[in-house]
This record gives structure tokens, sequence and C-alpha cells, in this order.
């Protein structure tokens, strides 16, 4: 299509910017998803079929990027919405957006490579470098995002790109040069506040996220980006580092390690006060206005995203339990209901749908990871609840997933989980003498059994999602005893189900 549309140099609209002007004037204008499609093959035929001085090319990269804003904000509010959309509609945004973010960091890139090749035109695009630098590393982060978001591999090209460009602004002197990178946006970004806020975002662990919290951790550490310095020595403050000449992802500070005049540290000192700032604030359920979402937010789901970011910072999570390499093979279900049918609760004991079958890559008490085929895990994702059954045993067990990871190399999900319990059992929720709420009595939940070392006198349930009340205490009957449950606290609010703790007290049996 491109070939038939761009043919040689004197027919191509692209060589004339009034032409290229005319070409954006038929843009679908109320069709966002055709307008960015239509735009990403502008760009890509920019580079593939434009034989053009590098001056021209930037200035109609930069028309076609701008052009593209008000397309790519839609789009990114349909996608990183706090509600849930059909799966179709899900996979077309991250096609579109996607497809247009990876193009637009290509062509940037290129435009780059270009004028330190010293292509024709690079003279009069000198005074622009900040800017195209900028963008750059801008539209990389746009392009990890989309493949965050999928749960995707990280190519080292990426890495490698990134450490290019830092370099050279470093070498040119313009890494603080303050630029302007799109109308409409308040305040200036520099080259170096872009490639900080780029490595702490992604360092922060985004395969253990949702899409959505994916996007809100990224909105706030872009907000907060002047608190994050890079600096080519290393110091009390430095969190992360990453290699000139050896270009890969950001890694954790080890203050033992033999360091090199290629390596550069990144710390961020402040960032801890002003995020403690803002969750004082989200706290009166106020979501500041300065802060650019992306779209609109509540609060609730913004503290949990500005508390993810804070518990990155204060306590980087650590493994609890050493993993051993073993093979275990799990019958597996997803989701309350199905857990709920897999271990009675009042409802039948039916097997109901066939359950999946993994194996375990590595296992302890507190978690597991395993590999499954991509094709089918659709209902898969970050926080779903699994119900997990040994091969052997007749008990069921409940999980959460933490982490996903996509390998298209070798059509998988790579999936880590963590193990609530090994063993629960069904049980039914009625009031205590209570009418009304959002329990209806003869309500299904699963009862975790006690690990070693869990005080005595408390338990947890797993209820369906958004039922846990505070102050309003339950009963259940259990093993032909009956138990008051008091409410000690919502710990986990899921995708469909809430975990919450609960001391009880065993109660004189009544007769049935």
């Amino acid at each position: 299509m491109l070939s038939t549309l761009f043919g040689k140099r004197f027919d191509n609209p692209m060589a004339d910017i009034k032409s290229v002007q005319a070409l954006l004037d038929d843009l679908p204008k109320n069709d966002a998803i055709k307008s960015l499609a239509e735009l990403t093959e502008l760009v890509e035929s920019l580079s593939v079929y434009g034989d053009f001085k590098l001056d021209h090319q930037f200035a109609v990269l930069r028309l076609l990027d701008e052009t593209a804003q008000p397309y790519m904000r839609k789009l990114v509010r349909e996608y990183f919405t706090p509600f849930e959309i059909n799966k179709f509609q899900e996979n077309r945004l991250w096609l579109v957006v996607g497809n247009w973010s990876r193009h637009v960091a290509k062509a940037y890139f290129k435009v780059f490579t270009d004028f330190c090749n010293g292509e024709k035109g690079s003279g009069a695009i000198k005074a622009q470098v900040p800017l195209l630098t900028a963008r750059a590393v801008h539209a990389t982060m746009w392009q990890l995002k989309f493949i965050c978001s999928h749960y995707g591999q990280v190519d080292n090209t990426t890495w490698t790109n990134l450490a290019l460009l830092y370099k050279h602004a470093e070498q040119l002197r313009y890494l603080d040069t303050p630029v302007s990178l799109y109308s409409g946006l308040i305040g200036d970004t520099t080259v170096k506040y872009e490639v900080g806020h780029l490595m702490v975002w992604y360092d922060s662990g985004l395969s253990a996220l949702s899409p959505l919290y994916i996007h809100l951790t990224e909105r706030i550490v872009a907000h907060y980006h002047s608190a994050i310095d890079i600096h080519a020595e290393i110091s009390q403050h430095s969190r992360l580092s990453f290699d000139l000449n050896r270009p890969a992802e950001p890694t954790r500070i080890n203050m033992g390690a033999t360091t090199h005049p290629a390596m550069r540290f990144i710390g961020m000192p402040a960032m801890q006060a002003k995020l403690e700032d803002l969750m004082r604030v989200l706290k009166k359920n106020i979501v500041p206005g300065e802060i650019n979402l992306g779209g609109s937010y509540g609060a609730e789901v913004v503290k949990n995203a500005v508390q993810y970011l804070l518990n990155y910072l204060v306590a980087p999570p650590i493994r609890r339990n050493k993993r051993r390499m073993v093979d275990v093979i799990l019958n597996v279900v997803d989701g309350f209901d199905k857990v709920v049918e897999r271990n009675g609760a009042g409802l039948s004991f039916g097997e109901g749908e066939e359950t999946a079958h993994w194996v375990t890559e590595e296992i302890s008490a507190s978690g597991f990871s395993t590999a499954i085929p991509a094709k089918g895990s659709g209902s898969i994702g970050i926080g779903s609840l699994l119900g997990i059954q040994p091969e052997g045993l007749q008990h069921w067990g409940v999980a959460v997933v933490r982490r996903l990871l996509r390998d298209d190399a070798k059509n998988q999900l790579r999936v880590g989980a963590e193990i609530l319990s090994n063993q629960v059992v069904g049980v039914v929720l009625n009031h205590n003498r209570v009418p009304g709420g959002a329990i209806e009595n003869g309500q299904p939940a699963l009862w975790l059994c006690a690990k070693q070392n869990d005080p005595a006198g408390e338990a947890q349930l797993l209820m369906k999602a958004d039922t846990f009340t505070p102050g309003r205490s339950l009963q259940i009957r259990m093993d032909g005893k009956n138990y008051l449950l008091m409410p000690n606290g919502l710990q986990e609010k899921g995708l469909d189900y809430d975990l919450a703790k609960f001391r009880f007290v065993v109660q004189e049996a009544s007769e049935d």
C-alpha cells in the first residue's frame, strides 16, 4: 500500500509541507483509531520511501507526531481505563497505539542517527537536537509502555538506543537544556529528565502491575521527574545504574561492586517525601489537578499507585522463601466463582468445567513460577485468583498472579504467583443477627487454613468482591462448630474477591 501511495520522489506528497498538510486535512477526524493508523503509515513512509534532506524529514515527523497527539490521548484514555472493556476493543486499541509508538520511536531514532552521521540537512537542525533527543527518549518510553502493558519482552536494542541518546546529550552538553516537548503540556523537560523518568518507572517492577497501574505509575513518576538525578559518580543516594558502553536495563546498586567511568548512577532522594505529600492529599479523596494522569481517575485508584511506588522506594520486594527447581503438576482454575465451586461452600460439588494443568518450574511455601501456552490464557492477568490442587492431593489451595511476562518466541506466558494458602475450606456466611448490608445470608466464601506461626484466634476469608463490611460480624459453621467472625480489616481488594482478616471465637454448638 505504501509503495503505491509513495512512489518516486517527485510524486511523493511527503516532499512538500503543504501536501503533507493536505493529507492531514483529509484524516477522519471523528475516528481516532483510523486517524492514528493512517498517521502511522505516514511515519513509516517517511523513513522507508522518503529520500529527503534531514531538516525536511524532522519537520514532517514533528508535524505528524503533533497531529497524532490528540488521537493518542483519546485512545490512551480508552485503553488505560479503570473500567473493564471487552477483549476485542482492548486488543484493537493495543495494536493501534502500540504500532504507532513503535514506528514513531524508530523514526525519531533514525533522524537522530542520521544527524550523528552528518547527513544532508544536519546543520539546519543543530539547534533543535535537544528537542529531537528528548522526543526520541519520550517515544521510546511509550513504546516500552505498550510492550509492558502486554507483558512482552523488551529487546536489548531499546537500551542500546537509550545509551546512545544519553551519551550524545552528555558529550554535547545539552542534557539539562530545557525544551517544550509538546504544546499544551505544562512545564519544560530535558533529556536527563526523560531518561531518568523512563529508568525509574521501568525499574519499579512493571511485570507485577496491571496495565492500569503501569500507566498510573508512569504518569506519577513523570510528574516528579525533577526529583530524579543522574550522576557519573556513585553516592549514598544512588539507587540504580546503567552502563553506557554495555547497555542493558537499569540495575539496582550494589555499593561493593566495581564501577567504571562509563557507568551512570540514578538517585531520587527527594521522591519519597513528594509521594508522601501526595498521599496525604489523596487520603482526603482529592486528586490534584496539576498531575497529568492522562484521564479521570478516582482518588482510591491513584492512591494505590502511589502506595506501590512508595513500597518500591522504601522496601523493594525480596523473596521470603527459597524456591526449589521442581516440577509439580497443578490442577488450576481461575476466578473466585470457580474456586468456590471446587470447594463446595453450599454449592454443588460438581466438577464444573475442566481444569487446566500447569507444571511449575520453581516452587516454595509462598509462591511458584510456571510457563503456560499463551493461546487460551486470555483470562489470566495480574491479580487473577487461582485455585490450585497439586496432583495426588484432595484439597485445593489458592494463589494470586503477581507477575507476567509474555514470550512470543515460544508462544508462552510466564506466570509468577503468590500462594495465599495451601488449603482452603468452603464456608457459608451469615449475618450476626443484623439484617441488611452487602452480604446476603448463605453467600459462599473460602476459609484459608492457618499457616505455621499464624496468630491464634485470627482467620482469613476470601469473599466475593465488594462484600466486606467493616464493623459487621459474621457467622459460619465449619467441622460441626459455630464460629463468630469479627472483622479485623480488608487486606486486599482483588479483581473478583475481597481478602479480609477476622478475629474469631468458637461458639457453643446449637442443634441444626
